[in-house]
């Protein structure tokens, strides 16, 4: 059985209330984008492109295999002469399929699987997160042209990196947008490039590295009743234009003429909500663009904020778990590298939709309650198991499968008793101390 097969029938017998993912990652979806993309082929080979799309998926589905021998154990060859494929003919194929065909694919199916979940909303909004990772790759003489390497205190990073920016719906860890470059872009840069794929009825919750008023307004005049959510720059200058409440003021903010050069829009005072809560003793303070205090209560705002930090565990997912924890990835080659993260974040997608979906069998359980690790091993397992198994043994599979999802229930998030702060790493070697010679003749 075909991996594309196998996957269409992982979610052909679950419940009624869901479409099947037959109808979202159709062969006629990737052949649509395909066509879009320009690449389709005429010539039939035995690793056609819509199997070469399933290849770079099973790169990180099953991090531990070459990609050769994903090809040939999951069965997504045509049937020929021979029952392997040559390693050559693997990378020719991902070669000629390029990255744009795999973008195209998580562009569709991200919307079509966030539109077909019963997602969790705020006062009408859904919960969004920005921030930012880094990715390694191959010390190779291309990888580094395209891309640059992180300075610190004793040189050079050892690998040229790719800076990340993704958008997540909170609730499902569903990632929703993504826009990469080399690590010297800055990541302000690259979540403008998220502004077109944001959906309206929304709120996005940001890191205070974002903090810029060309962004932010940008953000909000794009669509209306797309919303933001930051703390307060240190420092930041405003006026006081009237109190809404107990420590809830709309203020006004002055834009700089640096910024009204880069951004031509922006006007010279914009208008925001800040928030203030005393945590500990200290004060903690918070912007956003929902002004209305009727219709977005105080009390309920500040406490959102929280739920930004979903999506440094979905990069944890990521790395650690969907990845074992091998942070540098395969490909030698830049556009080889573009293909392979886009691979990367559809693979991270199909798993957390297969999660939703065991959510939501269950009563009053969000799917990021369900274990990552747990599930993700028990999906990719059975997608294994999958191309073994007969046709009529799927349905007692998909039950099995359904039935484990009380198992991998997390136990209840207990609130952070200190602060959040970067631990320094641990030195190889033991640092020598310079002696004092204050009071030494």
């Amino acid at each position: 059985m075909q991996l594309s097969q196998a996957l269409d029938r992982i979610t052909l017998y679950t419940a009624d209330s869901f479409g099947s993912l037959s109808d979202i990652l159709s062969p006629e979806l990737l052949e649509e984008c395909l066509q879009h993309s320009g690449v389709a082929t005429i010539r039939k080979r035995r690793l056609p492109m819509d199997m070469l799309v399933w290849a770079v998926i099973g790169m990180a589905l099953f991090r531990d295999k070459p990609l050769s021998q994903i090809v040939n154990e999951l069965d997504i060859l045509l049937p020929g002469n021979k029952p392997f494929v040559a390693p050559s003919a693997v990378v020719q194929g991902r070669q000629r399929l390029g990255e744009a065909p795999v973008r195209q694919v998580f562009d569709r199916t991200q919307a079509l699987w966030r539109d077909s979940l019963p997602l969790s909303h705020w006062n009408g909004l859904t919960l969004l997160a920005v921030d930012g990772v880094v990715w390694r790759t191959p010390d190779t003489p291309d990888n580094e042209e395209a891309f640059a390497r992180t300075g610190h205190a004793y040189g050079e990073a050892s690998y040229p990196q790719v800076r990340m920016v993704c958008q997540m719906e909170v609730t499902t860890h569903l990632l929703t947008a993504s826009a990469f470059d080399s690590v010297a872009e800055n990541e302000m840069v690259l979540a403008e490039r998220l502004i077109a794929q944001t959906p309206p009825q929304s709120l996005t919750l940001f890191d205070k590295g974002f903090y810029s008023l060309g962004l932010l307004q940008a953000w909000q005049d794009a669509e209306q009743q797309r919303h933001w959510l930051i703390p307060l720059k240190k420092g930041t200058q405003y006026t006081v234009l009237r109190p809404l409440g107990r420590q809830d003021q709309l203020i006004e903010l002055t834009t700089s003429p640096q910024a009204r050069k880069k951004w031509p829009g922006l006007p010279p005072t914009m208008r925001a909500r800040l928030l203030t809560r005393t945590i500990k003793g200290k004060p903690r303070q918070v912007l956003t663009s929902m002004i209305d205090p009727l219709r977005y209560p105080a009390a309920d705002i500040v406490d959102l904020y929280g739920h930004r930090w979903e999506i440094e565990l979905g990069y944890r997912e990521m790395k650690q778990y969907l990845l074992k924890s091998r942070l540098t990835l395969r490909s030698k080659k830049p556009d080889m590298i573009r293909q392979e993260l886009w691979g990367i974040l559809l693979a991270y997608n199909l798993v957390r939709f297969q999660m939703a979906r065991m959510a939501f069998t269950l009563k009053g359980v969000h799917p990021n309650q369900l274990s990552f690790s747990e599930s993700s091993a028990l999906i990719i397992n059975q997608l294994r198991d999958l191309s073994y198994s007969s046709p009529g043994r799927i349905p007692e599979l998909i039950r099995n499968l359904t039935a484990m999802a009380p198992s991998l229930v997390l136990p209840v998030r207990r609130e952070r008793s200190y602060p959040r702060s970067v631990r320094q790493r641990p030195q190889k070697y033991a640092v020598r101390k310079e002696k004092c010679q204050s009071g030494v003749n």
